[in-house]
């Protein structure tokens, strides 16, 4: 999937949680998670169940610092029921709850919703900045197959 820069700041600013209790993280979990299907076999990973590119990480660290976003805010790497192959993948920034795993990649902490992990452990992702690509991307292991508009995927 790419998610283009200006798609980025409309999925940041959803899960951005202003009065300090965690968006999306509390009360069930993210929206659309009651509508995930049953999920995949568990994938063994190599290293960080989550890793970023150095490219990743750097489009990261610039909109950090170009939202000027407080330091209690983490990238936050989720699922969402939905798209037209059933998952969609949400990147945001969010307070940690207790319920969320914390991993890191790149320098970076990560926080992902222990129930989304199953559909997340090993997954990549990249910024290419090409002239054919530009956004983030997912290399997912536990994705059986991927929309052809790259928005969403199936397990």
């Amino acid at each position: 999937m790419t998610v283009k820069d200006d798609q980025l700041d409309d999925v940041i600013s959803s899960l951005i949680d202003d009065d300090g209790e965690g968006a999306g993280a509390t009360q069930g979990g993210l929206p659309g998670t009651s509508s995930m299907p049953p999920p995949p076999e568990p994938v063994q990973a190599d290293g960080p169940p989550v890793k970023l590119t150095a490219r990743a990480a750097k489009q990261i660290r610039k909109i950090r610092e170009t939202e000027s976003m407080e330091e209690g805010l983490f990238l936050r790497v989720a699922v969402e029921g939905g798209g037209c192959a059933g998952l969609n993948y949400k990147l945001g920034f969010d307070y940690r709850t207790e319920e969320d795993e914390e991993v890191e990649s790149q320098g970076l902490k990560i926080i992902v919703d222990p129930r989304h992990m199953i559909y997340l452990n090993g997954i990549t992702i990249d910024y290419p900045d090409g002239l054919d690509a530009r956004g983030f991307t997912f290399d997912n292991p536990n994705a059986s197959e991927n929309c052809g508009c790259g928005a969403s995927f199936a397990v």
